[in-house]
């Protein structure tokens, strides 16, 4: 691990490269990645980054393998504070690994390993907690100072924001197959009314009444009634318009 008395130690506030890893990375998890590496320099520890996926806690970035193989004790164990951070949504500090008497057996495994103190930092997303930012030290009392805290907290923050992003982006992506999804029966059913306008000399509104009796009475959706009348004609159905997504 990094040297603690090394006064080159980059900060989650004087860092220049942390300003611009979301923009000079690929994705969510190269970022975490980069995080977890630069507040394990920061703090002179090791990092990982837990989030849960299918309910499960998972470690999604992590600055080495020491902080990997500590967050799967405590997966293994099924606590810890890791995941009581991740539960709680609360920061959980373990000055002392060898004091500690909480989480039933973790601290004798995570000694074993050669935890001596941690800290574990909830990351958070439109007021959910969505991770944990976990910092582990061969040392004790590596996070006793305040500014120390601050310095996990602000890191803790830069992952939420993007976390946060990454939700929102997720969302967007998927109003967008909305979208299409939408559009696409759209012309599908316009196509349909235009020709049972054709064939029962009606009005669209009367063409459309038509495809939902249809709908209803076989009991399947108005798209697939119109598709089955626009392939009757004239082979599958045209595409609908390109649609560009939302920026």
């Amino acid at each position: 691990m990094t040297d603690p008395n090394d006064a080159s130690r980059p900060d989650a506030t004087s860092v220049p490269e942390l300003v611009s890893l979301l923009m000079t990375t690929r994705g969510v998890e190269d970022f975490l990645a980069e995080l977890a590496r630069v507040a394990g320099a920061a703090l002179a520890a090791s990092c990982g980054i837990t989030t849960r996926r299918d309910g499960q806690p998972l470690t999604v970035a992590s600055s080495d393998a020491f902080a990997l193989q500590v967050d799967e004790v405590q997966y293994g164990k099924g606590r810890g504070p890791c995941l009581q951070s991740l539960d709680t949504g609360q920061l959980v500090h373990v000055p002392d690994l060898a004091a500690e008497g909480r989480w039933d057996g973790y601290p004798a495994h995570a000694r074993a390993f050669g935890v001596g103190s941690s800290l574990s930092v909830p990351l958070r997303s439109d007021g959910q907690t969505v991770g944990a930012l976990n910092l582990y030290s061969r040392t004790t009392h590596a996070f006793d100072h305040d500014d120390d805290i601050t310095r996990a907290v602000g890191f803790a923050s830069q992952g939420s924001a993007v976390l946060r992003v990454a939700v929102q982006q997720a969302q967007q992506s998927t109003l967008t197959d909305q979208l299409r999804e939408a559009m696409a029966s759209r012309t599908i059913i316009d196509q349909a009314i235009g020709i049972l306008m054709g064939q029962q000399r009606c009005n669209a509104t009367d063409a459309f009444a038509l495809l939902r009796t249809a709908s209803q009475t076989r009991n399947r959706k108005l798209r697939d009634i119109a598709t089955d009348i626009v392939s009757s004609v004239g082979g599958p159905p045209s595409a609908p318009p390109r649609f560009s997504d939302p920026v």
